[in-house]
């Protein structure tokens, strides 16, 4: 049977190359059939259909296919527009159609280059520390702005020499500044006109270890002359006795820096002090304060009804905490040891990374701290910040929490030890490693 299209035969084929055949040559790629792209051939005879022409190559029925004279497959002036692009070997591109030859001229994508990792650490390093150093820098001046530089020391007379290390004046006050009928009801504080202290420290940040010191305001001192802190009058020294906490009441902050200084012959270059409703507030702000009390005790006049173990003081508590003297038979004593002893919680409270690193908690313990506080005019944020670590390294066992050394009393005032106080001041002058022991 005969495989061939209509009207082919192996006569048609001319000389073949291989089995059978006599060509010398291997036959060429057999041609598919083509259909030409141009006019359609007209009807009628075809040249070699009729005899009046030469006979058609492929035999009766089939058209003439184009020629691949000029390589691009019609012949040379045809019209047909056949692709060539098979003829000539090219290739259209990458596959999927991106490459550079791809139809419709699709620009190349050459493969993703790989992440440059230390250039992106770079810069993440580099914003990180940007936005670190902008918060910085304003919650800085925002702090500095809170201050409230309200105590002259310069309006402080006959001022002993200072020594090694610096000396910071704590006083804790009994001003109700601000507070409402119900504040004060709230925190058993009393209607009392006036200003008086309720706890004095003093604490010396040296080299050789911090020491807090605290001062009983029942003490006895003489009051020396003082330069009236609004009047500018000097007032002679009269050798008056009377408690440490009345010299405040009598002419505020610069009398009772004065009268330290003469009764101790201690410097003092920083104060610092704070009010009822700002204690409480610093307490309340921080999430109050986790703290183990020895042996439970109540006291009518301070609010206090505490049960032995451990517990949490919010900022009322707290208060009602270091304010209790009537409740101890040492009074005042055992009062200045409980209000270094919450000091020291407070600090160690505030300084935990769930309150530094928390905003929430952070900006708001800060606020309430900073518009709270009275400090001298030469308090700097740093000076500040220096006490604040400094209080919580004594809590931490870093330093050294004591009495003023007693000898007795007086007309119900408390009477330094002269020798262990002379001791006790040398030391820190000299910044030494306090060797004296208080009651």
């Amino acid at each position: 049977m005969n495989d061939w299209p209509e009207g082919w035969s192996d006569d048609n084929r001319g000389p073949r190359y291989g089995r059978g055949s006599g060509g010398a040559q291997p036959e060429s790629a057999r041609v598919m059939r083509q259909v030409r792209r141009g006019p359609a051939v007209p009807p009628g005879p075809r040249p070699g259909h009729d005899g009046s022409g030469p006979a058609a190559p492929y035999g009766a029925g089939v058209p003439q296919q184009p020629s691949y004279v000029d390589g691009r497959g019609h012949e040379p002036g045809a019209g047909g527009g056949y692709d060539s692009g098979y003829n000539t070997g090219q290739v259209y591109g990458t596959p999927g159609g991106r490459g550079p030859g791809a139809p419709g001229g699709a620009p190349a994508r050459g493969p993703r280059p790989a992440p440059n990792w230390r250039r992106r650490i770079k810069w993440t390093a580099i914003t990180v520390a940007g936005v670190l150093v902008v918060t910085s820098v304003a919650t800085y001046f925002w702090a500095d702005s809170k201050l409230r530089r309200e105590v002259d020391l310069s309006k402080v007379i006959d001022r002993p020499e200072g020594g090694d290390g610096t000396n910071y004046l704590i006083v804790g006050s009994d001003s109700r500044e601000g507070m409402s009928k119900e504040d004060k009801k709230k925190l058993h504080t009393g209607g009392a006109d006036g200003k008086r202290t309720d706890s004095v420290m003093i604490l010396h940040v040296g080299d050789s270890g911090d020491t807090l010191i605290s001062l009983p305001r029942d003490s006895d001192v003489v009051v020396p002359s003082y330069q009236g802190s609004t009047s500018g009058k000097v007032f002679p020294a009269q050798g008056r006795h009377t408690k440490l906490n009345a010299t405040y009441a009598e002419d505020g902050p610069t009398l009772l820096v004065r009268t330290i200084e003469a009764n101790t012959g201690l410097r003092i270059d920083h104060y610092v002090e704070i009010g009822f409703q700002g204690f409480a507030g610093i307490v309340d702000a921080v999430g109050g304060v986790e703290i183990d009390i020895e042996k439970g005790f109540k006291d009518k006049w301070s609010g206090a009804d505490f049960e032995a173990g451990k517990q949490t003081l919010n900022g009322q508590e707290a208060l009602a905490f270091v304010r209790t003297r009537h409740a101890f038979a040492a009074s005042d004593l055992q009062r200045t040891k409980n209000q270094q002893k919450f000091l020291a919680a407070l600090a160690h409270q505030v300084a935990t990374p769930s309150t530094i690193l928390n905003p929430f908690k952070f900006y708001p313990t800060m606020g309430a701290g900073l518009d709270s506080l009275i400090v001298d005019k030469d308090m700097s944020l740093w000076d500040l910040a220096s006490m604040f670590w400094a209080m919580k390294g004594v809590s931490g066992g870093d330093g050294t929490s004591m009495n003023m050394p007693i000898s007795g009393s007086v007309g119900g005032n408390l009477v330094w030890d002269k020798a262990k106080v002379k001791t006790l001041v040398d030391e820190l002058n000299n910044d030494e490693k306090v060797t004296v022991s208080g009651n």
